[in-house]
């Protein structure tokens, strides 16, 4: 932070802005990165590029954060929401071409807890509808797919960098433009609708006012911040899937009980999260209460969007019954790099003891 300040530029897209971007860059081969003050930012940017309008419609996951859906619903979108598999909260691939039609302009895919999505079928409907494809890897930052880093498969790609995820600057995002029409648009949204970006590079002798657009960069303090955590992200990294496998090797003997997340076939996890599915909510309820006298905390997800407050009278989409299964019975358990092993093991004791007694 200290030599971000010496750097006389602590606004946005400075010295370490540009460190952050060549690590993307190098490690990810993403080209066209724009660090934003969160993902939510991201994905606004993305409905602004798309150009998304009253009539036009996003299909998406129900299971996933408001976010998501809003960046579109703010813009005037119609959400269809998709179900979550049976076997996993991610969407259900199979149950999309279903619901698309004339006014369909984009598919959304959210990495949930890191996990990576179906990309091969993904990547299939979108080229067979001439669709947009925008993966929301707010969970999945060094997660792969068939050794493919995601955010490298759709068109745009968001990632978040808030407190609660594996790599963070407190608050922070990126948007990758992995598809090279909406790069140039994307500097002038990104900079209040102005060029200039274009500016800064000698490109132009003034910057004017050239379309819509927001103030959607980062500080370089954030990025300095965020720096230092790219810098030990295979550290990070190591630890998270070191607690998420000893998590797995102990709770996956005790599928009778509850089930542990599975489907990893040709995917690479990053550890973002830990979780079990039980039978009830009645049960998980009780479990969290139990837990919570040992000094554990456990805590359940996302309410589905297609059963929210705001959307419920709203939605056009399919019925998401695997999505309201996983409302209910889905507990994160408590995953971070401070953990230690013998935490781990105290935490999976206490949940066996629960059902054995």
């Amino acid at each position: 932070m200290h030599e971000a300040v010496n750097h006389f530029r602590i606004s946005g897209d400075g010295f370490y802005s540009k460190k952050c971007n060549d690590f993307f860059k190098y490690n990810y081969k993403f080209k066209n990165n724009f660090l934003t003050p969160s993902c939510t930012a991201a994905l606004e940017m993305t409905a602004l590029l798309m150009n998304i309008k009253p009539g036009d419609e996003v299909i998406m996951p129900s299971f996933t954060f408001v976010s998501c859906a809003n960046a579109f619903v703010l813009r005037g979108a119609t959400i269809r929401f998709i179900d979550s598999n049976y076997n996993e909260p991610n969407i259900d691939v199979s149950k999309i071409e279903a619901l698309i039609n004339k006014n369909t302009k984009a598919i959304v895919a959210v990495h949930y807890a890191g996990i990576p999505c179906e990309m091969d079928e993904l990547i299939r409907i979108k080229k067979k509808y001439s669709l947009l494809l925008i993966e929301d890897c707010a969970h999945a930052i060094d997660s792969y797919y068939k050794n493919r880093p995601l955010g490298s498969f759709g068109d745009f790609s968001t990632f978040s960098f808030h407190d609660t995820k594996n790599i963070t600057c407190g608050e922070g995002g990126l948007l990758v433009v992995n598809n090279k029409k909406y790069v140039k648009r994307a500097e002038i949204i990104r900079e209040k609708g102005t060029n200039r970006t274009a500016f800064f590079r000698g490109e132009i002798k003034k910057y004017s006012w050239v379309d819509i657009g927001s103030s959607y960069l980062l500080s370089d303090l954030s990025a300095a911040y965020l720096y230092g955590q790219l810098m030990n992200i295979k550290i990070i990294q190591s630890k998270r899937i070191k607690i998420f496998n000893r998590y797995l090797a102990i709770l996956n003997k005790y599928n009778k009980y509850f089930k542990v997340p599975e489907n990893f076939i040709g995917k690479k996890y990053n550890g973002h999260m830990f979780y079990i599915i039980l039978k009830t909510n009645t049960e998980k309820a009780i479990l969290i209460k139990h837990l919570s006298k040992k000094k554990i905390q456990a805590v359940s997800h996302y309410v589905p969007l297609h059963n929210s407050k705001f959307y419920k009278d709203k939605n056009y989409g399919s019925l998401c019954k695997n999505a309201d299964l996983y409302s209910n019975r889905l507990l994160r358990l408590p995953l971070h790099p401070y953990l230690k092993m013998k935490d781990v093991d105290y935490i999976c004791e206490n949940i066996l003891n629960f059902y054995e007694n």
